[in-house]
């Protein structure tokens, strides 16, 4: 069992993760399911470099996995995600279900996912 300071410092990097808008958009999209890497850079529109920055860093800190399938890299949220990522994740799709942000990247998706290379998801 962690001890009182290590759960704090878990939720400051859980925190420090959410505080990014291009990190929160990736963690809404792997909440419909894994994703191929070609797949979450057409929808963010935010170019390959600073998706594969970001999804480095949510890796990084725990809160995304990722698998190789052949040469494409298919991320997802963690199977067991931890307590404080699950209940953020929960808050965040109660807030972005009205937001246009939110709402253009996962319409990118659905366009990018019938036209792009990549795996085919599970």
């Amino acid at each position: 069992m962690a001890s009182g300071a290590q759960r704090c410092e878990d939720l400051v990097s859980v925190y420090k993760c959410l505080c990014d808008l291009n990190r929160l958009r990736i963690l809404n999209l792997l909440f419909t399911g894994p994703q191929c890497v070609c797949h979450l850079e057409g929808a963010l529109e935010i170019g390959s470099v600073r998706t594969s920055q970001q999804l480095a860093y949510l890796r990084r800190h725990g809160l995304v996995e990722v698998e190789v399938c052949g040469t494409w890299r298919r991320y997802s949220l963690p199977a067991t995600p931890p307590a404080e990522l699950a209940a953020n994740l929960a808050c965040l799709q109660d807030c972005v279900a009205d937001n246009a942000v939110f709402k253009a990247d996962l319409r990118r998706l659905q366009s990018v996912r019938r036209a792009r290379c990549g795996p085919e998801s599970s």
